[in-house]
């Protein structure tokens, strides 16, 4: 999730689990903590534009790092704030300052690595990576605790902010499965035959949802709104087979399949090759000259093709959005 919910949810646990004992300062081991775990982008700016990429949420979001910096952490802050919170205590609030971030992270497309070294990122694909109708209750719930002194009142807020909050999130997989249904049932009744389907929402909402459907030959992209009141349509897109095999034993061509779970297309402009992530969706849907949210461009340098991200301009985004926003309303 973006910085903001992650700061305003490391805050809340903190509360939760030492507001009686470090009152106000809750609010600064919580945004720091809540932080922790994304400083990963920060190190992918020393490294290759891919391995960037493929670190975050890796290492950094491991259950086996917080068991490690968990009462590192906690000893560090039983000692600063000495009287205050025992060591026991203040582990407990590092550890679970740093779970529930993964925990969030796990609802998102991207998903985590949290039992890294295993390779595998779990991801429920039920919420975008940032909606405000999960972080404003938490927002307005710090609000309140901020402005309170008596402890059980300011744990009675916080406790408010994190049930809405969550209950945001479980609703959100109720949607998913919801969505989920009315792709299969389209699928079935044309007759289309598929090996794999993922769904997950568009951007700032859980009303409108996005499929990505594997076949033979191509893969289709679909979307429905809850709003819907025709049949769910779906757009073919060739996997382009052939030009992988200009790709084979290229470094960041491995790198991309894995970052992208299997989820791409290979395609060609200008003689130049690109590397498709189906994942985030695409800023345009013309099946000729397909714009993807996110696209790598492979370069000539002297060590041979290199990827390279195709830099997104601020109209893209916002053409993105008038057309999600146009579409959720129904087709």
């Amino acid at each position: 999730m973006d910085s903001l919910t992650q700061i305003a949810l490391g805050i809340a646990v903190a509360e939760l689990c030492a507001g009686k004992q470090l009152k106000n300062k809750t609010f600064l081991y919580g945004a720091v903590l809540g932080t922790l775990p994304d400083l990963d982008v920060i190190v992918g700016l020393f490294l290759d534009p891919v391995d960037g990429v493929l670190i975050h949420r890796g290492i950094s979001h491991s259950l086996l790092l917080f068991l490690f910096l968990s009462p590192l952490l906690g000893w560090l802050i039983s000692k600063t704030e000495k009287h205050k919170i025992n060591f026991s205590r203040a582990a407990s609030m590092v550890f679970w300052c740093l779970f529930t971030h993964v925990l969030l992270d796990i609802f998102t497309s991207w998903g985590t690595q949290i039992l890294w070294p295993l390779s595998n990122r779990f991801a429920l694909k039920t919420i975008f990576v940032i909606d405000p109708l999960y972080t404003v209750p938490l927002l307005i719930s710090l609000v309140m605790v901020w402005r309170a002194k008596d402890a059980f009142i300011r744990r009675k807020y916080i406790m408010r902010g994190l049930v809405i909050s969550s209950a945001y999130l479980l609703i959100s997989c109720f949607i998913k499965l919801y969505a989920l249904n009315k792709f299969e049932k389209a699928l079935l009744e044309q007759g289309i035959s598929y090996s794999e389907i993922i769904v997950k929402p568009t951007a700032f909402n859980l009303i409108l949802w996005n499929a990505n459907v594997s076949t033979t030959d191509n893969y289709l992209l679909g979307d429905y709104s809850l709003f819907d009141s025709q049949a769910v349509s779906f757009i073919a897109y060739p996997k382009n087979v052939d030009l992988e095999l200009e790709l084979i034993g290229n470094t960041d061509f491995e790198k991309l399949k894995k970052i992208s779970e299997g989820w791409y297309i290979i395609s060609k402009q200008n003689e130049s090759l690109y590397f498709n992530d189906l994942r985030f969706g695409l800023l345009n849907s013309n099946p000729d000259q397909p714009q993807f949210a996110f696209s790598y461009q492979f370069i000539n340098t002297t060590s041979g093709l290199k990827a390279i991200e195709v830099v997104k301009e601020k109209r893209d985004g916002k053409l993105l959005l008038q057309k999600i926003f146009t579409r959720l309303k129904g087709n």
